[in-house]
Formats: structure tokens, sequence, C-alpha cells
């Protein structure tokens, strides 16, 4: 339902990490290889940015397909950044169009990516969202699904999270009121990437002390690209790259035990070690 990358590391221009690839997120807007929902990524691009010295990242987004913006290919070209989140939109049926509906959302100092969808939106999540305050509901950049997430990590975010944890929570709190919700998040403050890996596919390629680019898919055939696991929340700067495994709200309901259980007095059958 998307593609999107987050690169952190020396400076270079837009279009060696977006467009000269082999298979840069530029061409997953139209043949992307490891996409598990969707074709097309013709919904929409966006591509945010930061420039020495200033905190706050630039944003460029279209409500077009990125391949039909003559202009995206000369700022592209010269345009160059240590710090970067970009992304190709496939909406989710229901959501709106838009600009404003297209990847990266920002605030401050931060931008963020969703890629997936969460089912039987807006009912499904109407109880996370009463649980926003009310100017961040009104403040909502678009009626979509991702933006209600960024509603809810940005919410974390503001209250002292790191990028991390209000990755990690919002998930689990996504997917515990929305089952089978597809939550692979992008967040970046220009120094530091988080992302998760729930539902679709995330890798990363990662050269130690130097950078470290975070994508829905790779977009080189560079066999040092790693792939990460679902459920996994993914944290990383250009030094270093932690994976943590994320629990699933649904084991919780499954190793419970059952009513008929509980009224004898018996304890829930131990839950099976994975492997």
């Amino acid at each position: 339902m998307c593609r999107h990358i987050a690169y952190l590391g020396p400076e270079e221009p837009l279009g060696r990490l977006l467009k000269e690839p082999s298979h840069s997120l530029y061409r997953q807007s139209w043949e992307p290889r490891r996409q598990r929902y969707g074709t097309v990524n013709a919904d929409g691009f966006g591509v945010g940015w930061y420039a020495e010295g200033d905190p706050v990242p630039a944003r460029y987004r279209r409500m077009e397909p990125i391949w039909s913006d003559p202009s995206f290919a000369d700022l592209a070209r010269v345009v160059r950044s240590g710090a970067l989140l970009a992304a190709v939109r496939d909406a989710t049926e229901g959501c709106a169009a838009g600009e404003a509906a297209a990847a990266p959302f920002a605030a401050g100092r931060w931008l963020f990516s969703h890629n997936g969808a969460v089912p039987g939106w807006p009912r499904s999540v109407a109880a996370l969202a009463r649980s926003l305050p009310p100017a961040e509901l009104l403040s909502l950049e678009a009626r979509t699904d991702s933006a209600l997430v960024w509603a809810l990590v940005l919410n974390r975010l503001r209250t002292g999270d790191d990028g991390g944890q209000a990755l990690a929570d919002t998930v689990l709190e996504v997917a515990a009121a929305a089952p089978d919700s597809r939550l692979n998040l992008l967040l970046t403050n220009g120094s530091a990437i988080a992302a998760t890996a729930w539902g679709d596919t995330l890798w990363y390629l990662a050269e130690p002390g130097s950078s470290i680019a975070v994508a829905s898919e790779p977009y080189d055939d560079d066999a040092r690209w790693r792939e990460v696991p679902d459920r996994t929340l993914l944290t990383a700067d250009s030094t270093d790259v932690l994976l943590t495994p994320l629990k699933d709200p649904r084991d919780d309901m499954a190793s419970s035990p059952t009513l008929d259980t509980a009224r004898a007095g018996g304890p829930p059958s131990p839950e099976e070690p994975r492997t």
C-alpha cells in the first residue's frame, strides 16, 4: 500500500538515493518487487530532507505519480542531504486523496510515513481518536488512516516518548483495536531512524560508522541488505542498528484462560515455545 525509505549518512544528491539505483523508490512507484498489497504506487509521493544546521526538515509533496512530475527530477539532481525520508503512495480505499495525504507527514523536527492499512477505518479506531487532545484531531492533515496513526505517534512524542517507543506503543494499540492492520511505520528526526515491520516488508542496509538506509524493499541488488522480521521494531543511527521483537496483542488473547477454565479454577495451558 506504499513504499518508503529513510536514510542517514554522508550528504548525497536526493536522486542518488531515490532515482538512480536500479530498483529505486522512483521505479518502485510502478514496478515494486516485494510489495504484498497493491501493484502500483501512483496516488502521490513526497520527500522530506534536512539541511545542515537546520533541525526542521523541508518537504516536497505532490498528489500525482512521482514519474509524472518533471520538477522532481531537477530537485533530486541538485538538492543534497545527509538525512531524508521519502514515500510513494498507493491510497487505502476510502481514504482521502490529495497532496496533504501524501507522506511524509511532519511536525517540528520529525518526519513520518505509514506503509499499510487499518481495516475498518475510521470506526475501528474511533476510541483511539477520542484519546487524542481535540486540537490534535482538528489538526489532522488529511482524512486518512495514516494521518490518524501519525497523530497517535506524535502525541506520544510530545509527552516524552523516544521515537522507537512511540512507534512500538502505537502499533500495539492500533493492532489491538483493528486486528489485521498493516503497520509498517517509519520515523526520523534527522539523526536517528525508527521503523516497524508489521504486515509488510522492511529491509535495511548498514555501513557501520557511515550510513543506514531503511526501506520497504532494497533499492539495488547489494548482498548486504538484510530483511527485518515481521513484528519487529528497528531503531538505528549511522553507527548502530537494533532489532526488537514486538508482541501481537492477539497472542495474549490466545493464551488467556477460557471462561470455563477460569470458573473451574484451572490454569491456562502453557504457551508453546516459539521457534
